[in-house]
C-alpha cells in the first residue's frame, strides 16, 4: 500500500476524532480498521455514550470488525488511529493479532490534554504488593479445575 492510501485512512480516522468532539459526544478519538484495502469498521471514542470505560476508539472499532468479519482473529488488518493507543488498546489489537498499526498524537500529546496513561505503564512494571490497586489471589486450587478441562478439551478452539 502506498503512503497516500495509509494518509486517506489515517485522514478518516482524525476527522472521527473531530466529529466526537463537535457533536458533544465524547474524546477526541477515532479508529478505523482496513483489510485489503477496504474500511471494514471505524468508531470514535464510546465510552460515556456507552457508559463503557473500554469503549475506546480502537476496541470499538476491533468489535465491529470482528463482528463484521465473523472472526476474532483480524489478521490481514490494519488499524489507523488517530493517537497512540492506550495500555488497553495496544493489548487489544495484540490480540486481535491485527498486523500494522499507525497513528498521529503521541501518548503525550494525550496526557497534555487530560488523557495520562504514564500512571499504567509505571503500574505494571511494580511488583503487585507495590501496586495502587489491591489485588489478591483467592481460590487458585478451586479454579485449577477449569483450565485442565480446556487443556484436555478437544473441541476447544485455541486463540
Amino acid at each position: 500500500m502506498e503512503m497516500n492510501e495509509h494518509e486517506k485512512f489515517m485522514r478518516v480516522a482524525i476527522k472521527l476524532s473531530e466529529q466526537n468532539v463537535k457533536e458533544g459526544i465524547g474524546g477526541p478519538f477515532g479508529a478505523v480498521i482496513v483489510k485489503d484495502g477496504q474500511i471494514v469498521a471505524q468508531s470514535a471514542n464510546r465510552v460515556v455514550p456507552q457508559n463503557d470505560p473500554t469503549a475506546h476508539a480502537e476496541v470499538s472499532a476491533i468489535r465491529l470488525a470482528c463482528n463484521k468479519l465473523g472472526t476474532y482473529d483480524l489478521s490481514g488488518c490494519t488499524i489507523y488511529t488517530s493517537c497512540e493507543p492506550c495500555p488497553m488498546c495496544l493489548g487489544a489489537i495484540y490480540w486481535a493479532r491485527i498486523d500494522a498499526i499507525y497513528y498521529a498524537n503521541t501518548k503525550t500529546d494525550a496526557a497534555d490534554i487530560g488523557f495520562d496513561d504514564h500512571f499504567i505503564y509505571r503500574e505494571i512494571e511494580l511488583p503487585m504488593s507495590e501496586r495502587k490497586l489491591k489485588i489478591t489471589q483467592l481460590l487458585r486450587d478451586e479454579a485449577l479445575p477449569a483450565f485442565k478441562l480446556w487443556q484436555a478439551s478437544e473441541s476447544k478452539t485455541s486463540y
